[in-house]
């Protein structure tokens, strides 16, 4: 397999801007198992508005190149793309794996993320609707779109991330973390990782970040870092917590320490074996600092990045006459390792699909011959609604990583990054008896009708 790509830069190059090329190296020989790779990449500075890195940044430019490439030599073979894949997918791994490419993925069950999707897709069915449409030469065609992805994720510099745990002698806690949230739910995970080590009930436990004053150090939110770095800092400080609370309620109970347990489920310290007796959070705080409780901090440092992955299918019905498109459905499954939050990682999955999607079917910044913008406002720049996007159907798969205790990946770029490839392949998978083989993204209407024109000339 051998991949050159160009990255238009814009007008100037800073960090951001190299990041693209950067991470779709590592990252292009995908979930396959290849013999021989190459693939190289150049960045060019033209005269259009300069770009920066955004969700995926590298993956999912790779991950698109790689699974057209499956589609087409599917098409030129007359195979079914999901067989192509099922042959060249690398077997399951729960140790590390080398890529041909020089990159090393944790954990990998790539086949049963994509029996998964398609499962929950009826994929057979939609294949021989497909078929029945075909036969009766209807207006309207059916695609069906199939993707495989591996992305990295907390794979950027820095390693680590700081935390801090504070109980008070009321019995709340504060946890103070490096990381900074925009949407990505950390106050409600962090807390729930907090209290899942220390009993202490979640509706009493604050969550501040954002103030260096309060937060001495922090690695930031980016690259899908923030759970396994800053969720993991976060179990290990409420764990060390823990252990420093055991030795006061040794003295409060006048027990030997290792005999002293933690009742999760009530947050109370007792001598194994003597529930009745115990010592509260609040206790313990108390005794000892009666103005500022019970504190313990620190650093996790991840030993590498994780690389989650998953299959995404996408079933779009074409207008043959107008060249346009309507996503009907959309089938996600993402393995994200462990997960902390379901409702969260299900929100972090729609909203990659909804970007994805965009991207496949609309969204372009267009420039004419001379540079200058012909998308200048949201009349010339298509951006997607609700009124365009699919039923979005998610599938959930777990296999946990041992590169953090968590066994958590990150899941924020996941769904930008399977869902392009699927929904691009599903428009052109609806016009290949008409003998359309390719069609740039976005698939606009008049690309599309372009397509059927051409093939038909």
């Amino acid at each position: 397999y051998q991949l050159n790509a160009i990255q238009d830069s814009g007008g100037w190059v800073d960090v951001g801007t190299v990041l693209a090329p950067f991470m779709t190296r590592p990252m292009a020989q995908g979930v396959y198992d290849i013999e021989k790779m190459e693939c190289r990449t150049t960045s060019v500075v033209t005269n259009t508005t300069p770009i920066v890195a955004y969700r995926g940044a590298g993956r999912p430019e790779a991950t698109a190149a790689i699974e057209r490439a499956m589609d087409l030599f599917a098409a030129e073979i007359g195979k079914d793309p999901v067989d192509v894949r099922r042959m060249n997918l690398i077997p399951k791994f729960m140790q590390p794996y080398a890529t041909k490419i020089g990159h090393v993925y944790d954990v990998g069950d790539y086949s049963t993320a994509l029996d998964k999707a398609l499962a929950v897709a009826k994929y057979s069915e939609a294949r021989a609707e497909q078929a029945e449409r075909r036969k009766r030469g209807d207006k309207i065609q059916l695609g069906i779109g199939v993707s495989v992805y591996v992305e990295i994720t907390g794979g950027v510099d820095p390693m680590q991330e700081h935390a801090k745990v504070n109980v008070l002698p009321n019995g709340k806690a504060i946890v103070y973390t490096g990381t900074s949230p925009h949407g990505q739910g950390h106050v409600t995970s962090w807390a729930m990782i907090a209290s899942s080590e220390t009993g202490i009930s979640i509706d009493n436990i604050d969550v501040v970040w954002g103030d260096t004053d309060l937060v001495p150090s922090g690695g930031g939110t980016m690259g899908s870092r923030s759970l396994q770095h800053g969720g993991a800092a976060v179990q290990k400080v409420s764990i060390e917590l823990v252990d420093e609370a055991r030795k006061q309620a040794a003295k409060l109970l006048e027990a030997n320490e290792s005999d002293v347990v933690l009742n999760k489920e009530t947050g109370a310290f007792h001598v194994a074996g003597t529930p009745a007796i115990s010592k509260s959070w609040s206790d313990i705080a108390t005794a000892a600092d009666t103005k500022t409780g019970i504190t313990q901090e620190g650093i996790f440092v991840a030993s590498s990045a994780t690389f989650p992955f998953g299959s995404h299918v996408a079933i779009v019905e074409v207008d043959t006459e107008t060249g346009q498109v309507k996503h009907r459905r959309h089938i996600a499954c993402d393995d994200a390792g462990k997960v902390v939050n379901p409702l969260i990682l299900d929100g972090q999955i729609h909203g990659g699909i909804a970007q994805g999607t965009a991207q496949a079917l609309l969204e372009e910044f267009r420039y004419d011959q001379d540079g200058n913008p012909i998308t200048t406002n949201f009349a010339d720049y298509t951006f997607i609604s609700a009124a365009e996007l699919p039923s979005i159907e998610v599938v959930h798969m777990e296999t946990p990583t041992f590169i953090n205790p968590l066994g958590a990946k990150g899941i924020g770029e996941s769904g930008s990054i399977g869902s392009t490839p699927a929904v691009q392949s599903a428009v052109i998978d609806a016009l290949l008896h008409l003998g359309v083989r390719h069609i740039d993204m976005p698939t606009t209407p008049e690309r599309v009708w372009s397509a059927i024109a051409n093939a038909s000339a």
